[in-house]
């Protein structure tokens, strides 16, 4: 803590300078503006044009009222950030210049316009005002400019947002102030640059706006304003316009943040509309026309409403090209690729340990200029699964094609189960999270001998002593009474789950009807089927199968004990006498463990594998695995920033379980509460 607050020495003697005149002047428990000294040393426009020259600066260590020090005092985190930052004098030098400058470019402003019918002007040139807000808003500015991207231009338009409402809505002489010091930041350092910001950013900020424009004109309309264009009181005002205003921006944001083009249309021909009817207000006041006033009612917030519509509509326009989404829009080069294409790739240039269940149902495909991404659309979601297909050279240039497509497509991209080869080349900035551990079990060498090995050797020569027998086979080769078989323990395990099987990394058994995948069956000394095992292939490159990959494990009630330890047992003995270097036994979900600060996804994964432990047994499952000793490769979950982890976890949970219904869920819930209590 004290070497924290070592680096803050600027701040915190202008801190304490504050509450030291605080003190002495007892601005602390008095209203200082009440007191005989407040005209002495507040600014203003009258303070310089009777020349206290010397306000600017005794101004700023005096706070107006006793319960403004706590907002005072809050407001100095951002000139304590920029100097922890950037240092003492840089800090020093913002708050300085930027106070100053909000002190005379607002008095300058006030004289100008003062001179006009301006009313507010007129008013504003005849206060005085005391405080530091000018320079913390430009320590707070200056550390915005600070923020990683994308945070930086959400934070800058956040902050600009905020003084550009207060100086139009309740506009008094700290506002016209604070904006004065904001825009000498935002001028100088230039650090907002909407320009280069990610089409789905600028859909974003525009999805943001809209919903701020709604709900701005329901709070100005029940709440009393005095702003740069009139006053209204509580209660009052355009209340059409204002529903109006709230009905549009509210119907169309969403299609704004789904960068439909209709919705751009439609909301840049009502900002139009607002504009001209405010020009068309505004002429007629400059030109004094009686009764106006009273034949329109009190039109002061729906100029400044129009004012904000204008700001809306240059931005609009400004990023007009992030808006061209269709509803379908369709990834991707066409014709989009087939699951024959998709298996010739991985025949051609090899996958991971995933790979071969991208050529399952429920995938679309997207074809980059190099290879294929395959994906699920989900809740408005494009979710990948594990790696770009195609040669490892190519995959830079697949993931870039894919997140450009699926943003101008209005959907949000991330990829699932990754690798670290994946994370490296996806966008810099992007966040990743740690879903799963691949368990991978090498064979060139295997033998089940030593003392870590008792539970899996103890098994195959128990399966010796019961008669067990081993197949490796193929399910389309065997008879239809062992396929039977292999589909009654399959729907009897379904069946006492409550819930569907799960999809996306998990298959069924139609899955495994594909001839390049195999099935490993234990037949007891009585022809029956008491476990199986389905295993996916993993290629090299040139279509040399260089491992296999763990999918379903199966087994029947009241069968061989240690059946799941003896399949996997004697399928790696059996890869290895074929010459595969690796078997998978594939990274259960939901069994990770998260760090504290993780966010949403590690909330639902969690809160989802609670619920569905005691259906699936996902941990008791990967405690299982490390019977096997494997080794571990890391799988992620690549995003752009956790602004879309909501998202993200909604459109997992559709992934997994895309046809759970809802009385499922509640069923699955009840089994969770009796696991609980046993």
């Amino acid at each position: 803590m004290m070497r924290m607050l070592g680096r803050v020495p600027a701040t915190l003697t202008v801190v304490a300078l504050l509450l030291v005149a605080g003190v002495v002047w007892q601005g602390l428990w008095h209203p200082f503006e009440d007191s005989d000294t407040f005209e002495v040393v507040a600014y203003g426009l009258p303070a310089l044009s009777q020349g206290r020259w010397w306000t600017p600066v005794t101004g700023t260590f005096f706070v107006s009222h006793p319960l403004a020090y706590v907002f005072t005092i809050a407001s100095f985190a951002g000139m304590g950030f920029l100097e922890s930052r950037r240092g003492t004098r840089v800090a020093l030098a913002y708050f300085g210049i930027g106070q100053l400058f909000a002190v005379l470019a607002s008095a300058l402003f006030l004289l100008v316009f003062s001179m006009t019918p301006w009313p507010w002007a007129q008013e504003e040139a005849l206060a005085l005002d005391v405080g530091a807000s000018g320079g913390t808003m430009a320590c707070i500015a200056a550390a915005v400019g600070l923020f990683a991207q994308p945070w930086r231009v959400r934070a800058w338009l956040v902050l600009l947002g905020v003084t550009v409402l207060a100086l139009l809505f309740w506009g008094s002489l700290d506002d016209l102030e604070h904006a004065f010091a904001v825009a000498l930041v935002l001028f100088a350092d230039r650090s907002l640059r909407i320009q280069r910001t990610t089409i789905r950013e600028q859909r974003l900020i525009a999805f943001v706006v809209a919903l701020t424009l709604g709900a701005v004109s329901v709070l100005t309309t029940l709440v009393p304003t005095n702003g740069a264009f009139g006053h209204t009181d509580s209660v009052e005002g355009p209340w059409l316009d204002a529903a109006i205003d709230a009905a549009v921006a509210l119907f169309f944001a969403d299609g704004l943040r789904r960068g439909r083009r209709w919705a751009w249309r439609w909301t840049v021909g009502y900002a139009v509309f607002n504009v001209v009817v405010a020009t068309l207000l505004v002429i007629l006041l400059l030109a004094g026309t009686a009764g106006l006033q009273s034949s329109v009612g009190d039109f002061s917030v729906a100029i400044a409403r129009s004012a904000l519509w204008l700001m809306f509509l240059v931005y609009l326009v400004w990023v007009r090209h992030a808006f061209r989404a269709r509803r379908k829009s369709r990834l991707g080069a066409q014709p989009a690729p087939t699951v024959a294409e998709v298996k010739d790739v991985l025949h051609r240039c090899g996958g991971g340990t995933l790979s071969w269940m991208t050529t399952w149902d429920g995938n679309d495909y997207v074809r980059t200029s190099a290879g294929i991404v395959a994906y699920q659309r989900r809740s408005g979601v494009a979710i990948v699964l594990a790696d770009p297909l195609g040669a490892e050279a190519s995959r830079p240039d697949s993931i870039v094609e894919f997140i450009d497509g699926a943003e101008r497509a209005g959907l949000i991209p991330c990829f699932f189960s990754a690798s670290e080869a994946t994370k490296a080349a996806v966008p810099d900035g992007w966040r990743s999270l740690v879903v799963a551990d691949d368990t991978i079990v090498d064979l060139p060498g295997l033998e089940f001998t030593g003392k870590q090995w008792n539970s899996v050797r103890s098994s195959l020569n128990r399966a010796g002593r019961e008669e067990m027998t081993f197949r490796m086979t193929r399910l389309a080769d065997e008879p239809w009474g062992v396929q039977q078989q292999l589909r009654a323990i399959s729907e009897m395990w379904v069946g006492d789950k409550g819930l569907p099987e799960m999809g996306f990394t998990l298959g069924t058994l139609d899955e495994a009807q594909d001839p390049e995948v195999r099935l490993a069956l234990a037949i007891s000394p009585k022809g029956d089927v008491d476990g199986f095992l389905s295993w996916l292939p993993v290629y090299g490159v040139d279509a040399e199968v260089r491992g296999w990959t763990l999918d379903l494990m199966r087994r029947r009630e009241g069968g061989f004990g240690p059946v799941m330890e003896y399949l996997i047992g004697a399928s790696a003995r059996y890869f290895s006498q074929e010459g595969a270097r690796i078997l998978s036994l594939s990274g259960a979900p939901l069994t990770h463990e998260y760090p504290e600060d993780a966010g949403p996804i590690a909330d639902l994964t969690d809160r989802l594998a609670e619920l569905l432990e005691p259906v699936y047994g996902f941990r008791s499952l990967h405690r299982f695995k490390e019977k096997f000793h494997p080794r571990y490769e890391t799988m992620y979950l690549l995003y752009r920033d956790e602004t879309d982890l909501t998202r993200i976890a909604t459109g997992l949970t559709r992934a997994f379980l895309p046809d759970a219904t809802l009385r499922q869920f509640a069923s699955a819930g009840l089994e969770l509460v009796r696991g609980e209590k046993d």
